[in-house]
């Protein structure tokens, strides 16, 4: 009984720590960009849009 009082303290305690690394994150705006890499790859780049007309 006693090991599982300590694993749900661990647990609880791990995720407690990563909800605050979490919001600590969101605080500095790591996660503030607005636009992801898939969606910058499907706009089209100006240079290579001369080279396509030309």
């Amino acid at each position: 009984m006693g090991i599982l009082l300590l694993m749900i303290l661990v647990s609880v305690s791990l995720g407690a720590i990563f909800l605050f690394l979490f919001f600590l994150g969101y605080k500095k705006g790591q996660f503030d960009e607005d636009e992801s890499p898939a969606v910058r790859m499907l706009k089209d780049d100006k240079k290579t849009q001369d080279k396509i007309d030309s």
